[in-house]
Parts: structure tokens; sequence; C-alpha cells
């Protein structure tokens, strides 16, 4: 009898899931600009049609972009990019017609040289 319980929560779980369609997609970038030479993750949210919000991969999105390559969310542009902005679009694999596009720029500024461990432990000499 409780196995019969499990199954028939189960399977009413996987019907309420998937009663749940993606209205709208959005980007949701933890970041203001793309790094050359390096994976750049892209981050798209799904809207539900209960009004829930669902993080999506590759799995579920096309990635396409003005250059670079995608590996699943990650953009990867060459090590000697030399646009300032770079497009992105999100396209729904089981709704084409839902997409969004953005504009990405790049990062222009070097990253500041990390300090060794030696460096940060040493304590300044009083004086």
């Amino acid at each position: 009898m409780k196995y019969l319980l499990f199954i028939f929560t189960v399977l009413i779980s996987t019907v309420l899931l998937q009663a749940q369609k993606v209205e709208s997609i959005h980007f949701n970038l933890y970041t203001d600009s793309l790094k050359k030479g390096q994976h750049n993750y892209i981050n798209v949210d799904g809207k539900l049609t209960n009004g829930k919000w669902l993080p999506l991969t590759s799995a579920e999105l096309n990635f396409s972009s003005s250059a670079g390559t995608f590996q699943g969310n990650d953009l990867i542009l060459p090590g000697d990019f030399k646009d300032e902005k770079v497009k992105v679009i999100a396209e729904l694999l089981s709704n084409p017609s839902i997409k969004k596009e953005i504009f990405i720029y790049i990062k222009k500024n070097e990253d500041p040289e990390l300090k060794t461990l030696e460096e940060i432990s040493k304590k300044p000499k009083k004086q």
C-alpha cells in the first residue's frame, strides 16, 4: 500500500512540475563586463507561469553571440578580442519565439595582480 501511495505521489508531482511552462526569460548577469580569455558565465532565469523563477542552462536554452564561443552557459572570448561589446542571444529551446538579447561590454582594465600568501601574512614593522 505504501509503495502504491509513493508511486501515485511521484506521478502527481511529475505532472504538476511539467504543467509549469516558461513564459519569459531574463538575463541576470553576475558582472557588468566580460573578461577576455576567460569563461564568462551567462546567467539566464526563466519566469514560470506560476510566477516563480527558475535558472536555465544550455539544456533549455540555445545561446549565440556576435563573438566568441559557448560551452554550456559559458561565453569564451579570445584573449586578443578588440571590440568593446558583445551581443548575446538566449533562445528557449522548447519555444524559440521566447528569446532575449543583450549587449555586454568588455572589461577594459586589467585585474590587479594578486598578492602571495607570504605577502599577505607579513606584518608591517612598527617604528
